[in-house]
């Protein structure tokens, strides 16, 4: 058992390592130390993690909550560095996706989940 959590410290290494985590960490830095940023970042997380709060409780979101989010989205847009940062955080998770599908990929053969060819 201690072998396999070597081997998953081993590729948390890796991927603390890689280019990806390298640029998206500079990125956060680059973000946290411009007090404008940050704010503007911090709006833009705030609204949206109240509006999936919302729908994950079932709760009907309102136009002007729409427009809000909105609003906060086209103003997070004109900021170069922001941008930058949502586009690695993507690539970051695509990354982290596409190794949890490796690691998984044994249980979904074991339970069946994988595409039924035929």
């Amino acid at each position: 058992m201690a072998d396999h959590f070597e081997k998953a410290n081993e590729l948390a290494e890796a991927l603390q390592a890689s280019e990806e985590f390298t640029t998206l960490k500079q990125l956060h830095e680059d973000i946290e130390s411009d007090e404008v940023a940050k704010k503007m970042l911090d709006n833009f997380r705030s609204v949206q993690m109240e509006l999936q709060q919302k729908q994950m409780q079932g709760e009907q979101i309102s136009e002007e909550e729409v427009q809000q989010a909105q609003k906060q989205f086209e103003l997070v847009q004109q900021h170069e560095q922001i941008m930058k940062l949502m586009e690695e955080e993507q690539r970051m998770s695509q990354l982290v996706g596409e190794i949890n599908k490796i690691i998984t990929s044994p249980l979904e053969v074991l339970y069946g989940t994988e595409e039924q060819n035929g």
